[in-house]
């Protein structure tokens, strides 16, 4: 159905190669990543931020659809996504994108509100995508 491209390029290797991304789109062009922004505080994008990024909005926009499908029309939803790096073996794993959500929703019913957001939090095509525990903490102000 859709196909999105992005491309990567490293010069230099380990530690001491420089990297950049860029997407389709053009809104990354050339982003700098490297060891340094991935694990250090170098300026610059490393692949998990991508991946938080793209679960956030992922994950925002399948709920929004879910709202709109229940006749909900006004509100506001935002997500922050953490994404875990951790040791596996003698190399990395993500193991866990945390899903935290705030979101006003006039009208709606927890319970209704709670069950939609559990169903695009468990079928969002980037959960689908991740193999890692996937969690969503929300609150319905």
């Amino acid at each position: 159905m859709t196909t999105r491209n992005a491309s990567a390029r490293y010069d230099g290797f380990g530690k001491t190669g420089k990297g950049h991304v860029s997407t389709e789109s053009g809104v990354l062009a050339d982003s700098p990543y490297s060891f340094n922004t991935r694990f250090g505080d170098e300026k610059g994008t490393n692949p998990e931020e991508l991946i938080a990024a793209a679960h956030a909005s992922c994950f925002t926009m399948a709920l929004s659809f879910a709202l709109a499908g229940a006749g909900y029309t006004e509100g506001t939803l935002e997500t922050k996504a953490a994404v875990k790096l951790e040791q596996d073996g003698a190399g990395f794993k993500v193991t866990h994108s945390d899903l935290t959500l705030t979101a006003s929703v006039p009208g709606i019913d927890p319970e209704q509100f709670a069950s939609l957001a559990a169903d695009a939090e468990k079928n969002c095509p980037i959960s689908k995508a991740l193999n890692a525990e996937i969690t969503l903490t929300h609150t319905l102000e």
